[in-house]
Formats: structure tokens, sequence, C-alpha cells
């Protein structure tokens, strides 16, 4: 019986130092993400917050806070297959303002959303906030350079 519990306390202490330099090791082991990764990120946090009072000020009314839109008259930007799908005519459409039929998870829209007069920043902004907000995850991040090669059709 001696010899049992002797056995049992051996075994305590090692696996106590194998879990002890696992900490240790766990401890001096870091991550290291690449600079510009770091620059990316933070310039994508600054414009969802700058977007998210475009998107108070301007998109809240028709698409409401939650993204959910109206069903048949203002089509929902949470999950939304045309602002991951149709990149470009989602840029145009804040940018430049949108009339006629699409379709937006299967169904129909046909409503005028006017030209808001936002900067070229302010449109990337806006996207940024629409596109990393709810159920939405779309990247790459929307830039002012990608927003100012969009042009009217």
């Amino acid at each position: 019986m001696k010899q049992l519990f002797l056995s049992f306390a051996l075994l305590g202490i090692l696996s106590s130092c194998k879990s002890d330099k696992k900490d240790e090791e766990e401890k001096n082991y870091q991550v290291n993400v690449p600079e510009e990764e770091k620059k990316e990120k933070a310039a994508l946090e600054e414009s969802i917050l700058r977007g998210k009072t475009v998107y108070a000020d301007l998109c809240v009314t028709c698409h409401l806070p939650g993204g959910q839109g109206i069903p048949g008259t203002y089509p929902p930007l949470d999950g939304s297959n045309w602002l991951s799908k149709k990149r470009e005519e989602s840029i145009a459409a804040v940018k430049f303002g949108l009339s006629g039929p699409i379709k937006v998870n299967g169904k129909e829209y046909d409503n005028i959303m006017t030209p808001m007069g936002l900067s070229d920043r302010e449109v990337a902004d806006a996207m940024n906030f629409i596109m990393n907000s709810w159920s939405n995850n779309i990247s790459p991040r929307v830039t002012v350079e990608e927003v100012r090669n969009i042009k009217k059709k």
C-alpha cells in the first residue's frame, strides 16, 4: 500500500514538473503578426467606426438599426448576398444611388435609393461598416481608391 502511495506521489510530482515546463513554454511563445497586417486591421477598425456614424446618419432610416431592411421595400444589408456577390454594384449604389429592380437573397426589390452626396472616404467607411456588421464578414476592406475607381454606368 505504501508503495502504491509513493508511486502516485511520484507520478503527481513528475506531471507537475512537466506542466510547469509546458506553462513556461506557452508564456514564452508569441505570435508574430506582420506589421502590415496590424496596420490593415487598424485601418479597417477606424473605417468601421467612421462608417457607423455615416450609417446612423443616412442609412438607418431605410435599412434599420439591425440592417434587416423593410420587406418588399428596402433590401436587407445583414446577410445580403448582393453585398457579398456584387461588390462593385454595392459600392456604386452607395456612391451614386440606385434605382430599378434588384434581387437580394432571392427576393425582388424595385425602389429608389437617392445619392447621398458622400465623399469617396465616407462611401468606403459606410461600406466597411455594413460589410463587417451584424452577420456580415466580407473582406477585403473597401478602400478610398477602390471607391474612386467605381464609375457611374
